[in-house]
């Protein structure tokens, strides 16, 4: 079965450094969503403004049909994306019965730490309030689960494949360990 991952969470959570973890370990295609955002969203968030659901639907929609055909082309895919809304979730998957959610958790502080530490990237730091304001954590019947990111990418990765290991078609957020308890992951 082809499978889509959709490595979701905020800003400075892992996404990248988690997908390119998995990528290196399957072989399968990746994408960075943010390289499907146009040059509008991307210079909006630059000055520090967070982008509304009238800037989100477009490039959401270039995602989901990103996956549509890696699906048609019988691709196993990867890609980065935010993902923080489940309405945002629900059109990602629509349509695309490979797409699983991995939402990467870590305690706020580590995560401030990341973007406060990072290099170019278009996103400000100061972002990272609304976008942890805007967070829906995924829902027991959405395909996904949790995993902390408070460990080495390379760990992560590991975790993330050995729990998609002979699922078929689940995966879903009752696997999940950190996600579900209340662990003072991603508080606002």
């Amino acid at each position: 079965m082809t499978r889509t991952l959709v490595v979701m969470g905020v800003s400075g959570v892992g996404k990248t450094s988690v997908a390119d973890a998995i990528v290196s370990r399957t072989g399968w295609v990746f994408v960075e969503g943010d390289d499907l955002h146009t040059d509008a969203n991307r210079a909006k968030m630059a000055a520090g403004t967070p982008l509304d659901d009238d800037d989100r639907w477009p490039w959401l929609r270039r995602i989901a049909a990103w996956i549509g055909e890696q699906e048609v082309a019988g691709r196993g895919a990867v890609v980065t994306c935010s993902a923080l809304k489940r309405s945002y979730r629900d059109l990602l998957r629509d349509g695309h019965p490979s797409v699983r959610f991995v939402h990467l958790l870590a305690p706020r502080e580590l995560i401030q730490n990341r973007v406060d530490n990072r290099r170019g990237h278009y996103m400000p730091p100061s972002l990272l309030t609304s976008q942890l304001a805007t967070l829906e954590p995924l829902d027991p019947d959405e395909p996904g689960f949790g995993v902390d990111t408070d460990r080495s990418p390379d760990d992560v990765a590991d975790d993330v494949l050995a729990r998609l290991g002979d699922d078929q078609g689940g995966g879903q957020i009752g696997d999940q360990s950190s996600a579900d308890a209340p662990s003072g992951r991603q508080t606002r």
